[in-house]
């Protein structure tokens, strides 16, 4: 029986057909760096809400200003997120990035200079201390707060992004509805495949394009304690297997990168390592999500029927 809730079908990988991915490539590598907002503090009581891990995990009362955690994390904005467009332009290579819309307002050369680039842009909560399941009975605020996001993003770079993830990927029953009732063609919070699958609507199908926790620099380096060695060797791994199946269906591969994590100097060869490994591959896509949407869209009936 299906789980109540559940926007899509299960269709386990021996009912499928091959995936054949354009120009007869392998698997697609989504890389994505996470433009994320933390205020200062929050007006509520009981401990600060910070939305991901921090540094220092004994949380302060939410009003008072924790410089720690709170210069911790801008670390990704002064310094991290820089040395990680450096990297990416020396690989020539795209990345997608999702942003939380209050940082085109607070710090916007940061969104400016990804767009700039041309990387992908995917809106991802007003601020990163939100949930969206906060909204979870208010259907109209949810909708309020993902337009909101995607207009803060085309105003600041003249570009209406396509997809949505949300904040800690915890997204409600309404949120794939109202993505594509806004006219978004995917959505990232489900990490259940390694390849694309339509989710049903109201207002038609979205392209699901998984996200990580797993291939993701929270985990690994946080939650695991890598070094920059043990993470290049996860997502060769990763990759290597992938890379593997994609020959008789294609795969797609996504990693998950925070500038004040993955951008510290210690830890930034690991995702320059890996750039330079994925490029000798000529089997590689290095798609954006959007581009893997549109395809789907025209031709998930040659996959999944």
């Amino acid at each position: 029986m299906q789980d109540t809730g559940m926007l899509y079908d299960f269709v386990p990988m021996p009912e499928r057909k091959p995936l054949k991915w354009p120009n007869g490539k392998r698997l697609a590598l989504m890389v994505t760096l996470n433009l994320e907002y933390w205020g200062l503090t929050q007006d509520h009581d009981g401990p600060y809400f910070p939305g991901g891990p921090s540094i220092n995990e004994r949380l302060l009362p939410a009003r008072i200003p924790d410089f720690n955690n709170h210069s911790w994390r801008e670390y990704g904005h002064r310094v991290g997120v820089w040395r990680i467009y450096d990297i990416f332009d020396e690989a020539k290579v795209p990345a997608s990035c999702t942003v939380n819309g209050i940082l085109c307002e607070r710090h916007p050369q940061i969104v400016t200079a990804a767009a700039e680039r041309g990387f992908e842009l995917i809106a991802h909560n007003h601020i990163q201390t939100e949930f969206m399941i906060n909204y979870r009975d208010d259907r109209a605020k949810e909708r309020e707060v993902i337009k909101g996001v995607l207009d803060a993003i085309e105003k600041t770079t003249g570009k209406r992004p396509k997809g949505w993830l949300s904040s800690s990927l915890r997204c409600t029953v309404n949120t794939s509805d109202i993505c594509k009732e806004l006219g978004l063609t995917y959505h990232c919070d489900y990490m259940n495949d390694e390849q694309p699958y339509l989710i049903k609507t109201a207002h038609g199908p979205l392209v699901s394009t998984p996200y990580t926790q797993e291939a993701n620099d929270i985990g690994m380096f946080l939650r695991r304690n890598l070094t920059a060695t043990g993470a290049f060797e996860l997502w060769k791994d990763e990759f290597d297997e992938l890379y593997r199946a994609g020959e008789k269906s294609g795969r797609m591969m996504s990693i998950g990168l925070h500038p004040h994590i993955i951008g510290r100097a210690f830890r930034a060869r690991a995702i320059r390592e890996f750039l330079e490994y994925a490029k000798k591959f000529d089997g590689v896509w290095w798609a954006t999500r959007e581009e893997i949407a549109d395809w789907y869209l025209q031709n998930h009936n040659s996959h999944i029927s």
